[in-house]
């Protein structure tokens, strides 16, 4: 007998009777999808057109997402081959065993704290400000009503968590969050078109930035700073690995999901190309790994103190929405690791609250705490999730135990796990040279 497959993602096999029926369409699904794919990652694509150049940089987004797109359809291809294997970890465990499932369901729950702690962390910039290299930056917050107790970090993210994300994390199905998931992509695309209009209204005012097109290498500039760009993109466009098998589940058509995905790519390929060109023509060489940071008063972009303010809260309110779609994958593999027998976890209501509750409340404390959270983004993109974006979907492959990879996926996998390996060690290895450099 085969051992009993554990998987990593919910929703759960269970008995005929009790399963739940799939009701998703396949907007529903692209909504879904792309809102795990356009996040905070978003705002650093214009730091990284800075380090890279234009062209370099727009060929880097197109080649990443393309290589998302390889992997992805390396899972779904092995997803339900044998009938058992119906998630994430359970194509890893069928082709690795408990080991498998395992390593992925802990790089999954790592990279989804640590994106939900990013998200809490730049909600706080937007409405509570920050500081940056010694320079204070108010927050929206601040602008409005002046600085008093009610309107720090602490107490304007609380109030954010309990009234505003809570409600929507208690939601039972990630079906549930498809609206949700509509408004947040359409915020995403009011962002792109109000600093577009910016972007307009500057360069008729002459008082657009100059462009690098190819990265510039003078000035002690070293040729391996363009690695750490690379986790960045890969963390921005790679989430959506640990959301294709959620939502797969509540597709009526699953065949869909390949094209769901090519138009959650394409759409967020066009959003990442959009928003990296103007804000890198908007603030040029100023600009921040936190692009929000660029728009607050003492900004030089036109529009005023309102047009910032709108910018700030329009990608403020996006973020929120996107939370409880990515803390929805983190709750799912902490009660598949915690409670590996128990029955789907929508229907236990006191299993669900609680660790809804324990989940959040960990987040925003860390949120809170953390003073700094770009290098741990980059972290992120150079060692969890590179695995679960490209090494472990090329290992699959590689270990091919149902016989159906040609030659040219196992050569795609052996490019994609070579290419993710290398540009994390380069990375990681540039970062931390540069910390000790700064401080000898």
């Amino acid at each position: 007998m085969k051992p009993e497959i554990s998987t990593t993602l919910l929703p759960k096999t269970n008995p005929p009777e009790n399963e739940v029926s799939a009701v998703s369409s396949i907007s529903g699904a692209v909504f879904n999808i792309s809102t795990s794919m356009v996040g905070a990652g978003i705002m650093s694509i214009p730091a990284t057109l800075k380090v890279l150049g234009i062209i370099p940089g727009f060929v880097v987004i197109i080649i990443m997402a393309f290589l998302v797109e390889v992997t992805v359809e390396f899972l779904l291809r092995y997803t339900n081959y044998s009938g058992e294997a119906n998630t994430y970890g359970g194509v890893m465990a069928e082709s690795f065993g408990k080991f498998g499932s395992v390593a992925l369901q802990i790089c999954i729950m790592i990279s989804n704290l640590g994106a939900l702690i990013i998200y809490l962390i730049i909600i706080g910039d937007v409405l509570s400000g920050s500081q940056s290299d010694g320079v204070l930056h108010s927050g929206v917050l601040q602008e409005c009503f002046g600085f008093h107790w009610w309107n720090e970090r602490a107490y304007s993210v609380l109030f954010i968590v309990i009234f505003v994300m809570l409600p929507l994390l208690l939601l039972p199905r990630v079906e549930s969050l498809a609206h949700a998931s509509a408004v947040s992509i359409l915020l995403a695309v009011v962002f792109v078109v109000i600093i577009a209009g910016m972007a307009v209204y500057a360069m008729l005012e002459g008082q657009t930035q100059e462009l690098k097109l190819f990265p510039d290498f003078s000035d002690g500039f070293s040729y391996f700073n363009l690695f750490t760009t690379i986790p960045v993109m890969a963390t921005a466009l790679s989430s959506c690995h640990v959301t294709i098998h959620p939502v797969r589940a509540e597709l009526e058509d699953q065949s869909n999901m390949r094209s769901a995905v090519r138009i959650s790519l394409a759409l967020s390929v066009v959003i990442y190309i959009a928003v990296g060109f103007v804000g890198y023509l908007l603030f040029g060489e100023s600009i921040m790994a936190d692009m929000l940071v660029n728009f607050d008063q003492t900004s030089n972009s036109p529009g005023g103190l309102l047009v910032n303010a709108i910018v700030r809260l329009s990608y403020a309110l996006h973020l929120v929405l996107v939370f409880p779609v990515i803390f929805y994958i983190l709750r799912a593999n902490v009660d598949e690791m915690i409670f590996p027998r128990k029955s789907l976890l929508a229907s236990d209501t006191t299993r669900f609250v609680s660790i809804t509750l324990m989940l959040l409340t960990f987040v925003y404390f860390v949120a809170i705490a953390l003073p700094n959270i770009w290098y741990f983004f980059q972290f992120m993109g150079s060692t969890t999730v590179a695995c679960i974006a490209f090494v472990f979907p090329g290992a699959i492959v590689l270990r091919d135990i149902h016989r159906i990879s040609t030659k040219i996926d196992r050569t795609m996998a052996i490019i994609v796990v070579i290419l993710a390996a290398v540009t994390s060690v380069v990375a990681i290895s540039t970062n931390l040279y540069s910390s000790f450099g700064n401080t000898s």
